[in-house]
């Protein structure tokens, strides 16, 4: 019942042009940067991926790119956030036509459901397609969780293989393991929780700042998978106050400026979103430009 994926899920950013138009090469150059640099799979249009801005026909096209650029070197699942069960199974359908490897399943945007309401969404779209998904649970963002009750009910969809739990309550992955044993894989979805899931069972990370620091990503889940607890904490502990950024409000905006102050994008954003200003801005950027003047030494001298 496992989706054989693992290790780190980046969910990379896409990049615009001056006038706000998807900026398609730059996008591909970010997504193929992240995996030559070792990721074992790109999350494409997550909330990084500023799904929610983008028109449907553009989430189309950069999902074909995607494809295109990765050309199989690894799992490229895509965002599915929708306003509505209908725009999702559309979505969810082109998507397996346009070469994604899996799905990450949101709940339906702006609507709080009610249980029985939040299954009838998930199994309807995965019957849509055969494509394996992932569940994304964020309580703090969605206002709903993906409780036990939920996945109980759920657990009889084949193709719905993984959980991508974002609660920033460390609990849920030994409870859901308890619970479901392998039924579902599940992921640390919310950075500065990822060392606990992972120590705790998780597969893998799905992750918002690996996009400006991979290579310690990388190195932070095979210290995690080969049991180096010390060098997982050293990397961890160096990371942490980037990670937090993850948990807040702006995340998509600091993600991007420290994937620009790094080279490797740029920080445009949709509005509603604006760049980072002011002290925040001068906040975020002293503390990138001071995580890379401290990599990890192991890290730094194997770069």
């Amino acid at each position: 019942m496992t989706t054989g994926w693992k290790g780190v899920f980046p969910a990379v950013t896409t990049q615009f042009n001056e006038d706000l138009s998807v900026d398609l090469a730059a996008t591909q150059r970010v997504q193929d940067a992240l995996v030559n640099d070792g990721v074992n799979g790109l999350i494409v249009m997550g909330t990084c991926g500023e799904n929610n801005s983008l028109d449907p026909d553009e989430k189309r096209t950069i999902l074909k790119a995607a494809v295109e650029v990765v050309n199989g070197r690894a799992p490229v699942v895509t965002g599915v956030s929708e306003f509505d069960t209908r725009r999702a199974v559309a979505y969810a359908r082109d998507a397996e036509k346009l070469g994604a490897d899996g799905l990450m399943l949101l709940p339906a945007m702006v609507y709080v459901p009610k249980p029985e309401e939040l299954i009838a969404h998930f199994r309807t779209v995965a019957e849509a397609t055969s494509l394996p998904i992932m569940l994304y649970n964020n309580p703090p963002a969605y206002r709903v969780n993906i409780g036990a009750d939920v996945l109980k009910v759920l657990a009889d969809v084949p193709n719905i293989k993984a959980v991508k739990e974002s609660a920033p309550d460390p609990r849920r992955f030994t409870d859901l393991i308890n619970e479901f044993g392998d039924r579902f894989d599940i992921f640390a979805g919310l950075d500065d929780v990822a060392l606990e899931g992972l120590m705790l069972g998780a597969k893998g990370w799905v992750s918002g700042l690996t996009s400006a620091f991979p290579e310690e990503s990388v190195q932070l889940v095979a210290a995690a998978e080969r049991g180096d607890w010390e060098e997982a904490r050293k990397i961890y502990r160096w990371f942490m106050p980037l990670l937090h950024l993850d948990a807040e409000h702006d995340l998509v905006q600091s993600i991007k400026l420290a994937e620009q102050i790094m080279g490797r994008g740029s920080e445009r954003v949709r509005l509603p979103r604006l760049p980072l200003s002011g002290a925040r801005r001068a906040e975020v950027t002293a503390m990138v430009e001071k995580a890379a003047a401290t990599r990890p030494a192991k890290i730094h001298q194997a770069a």
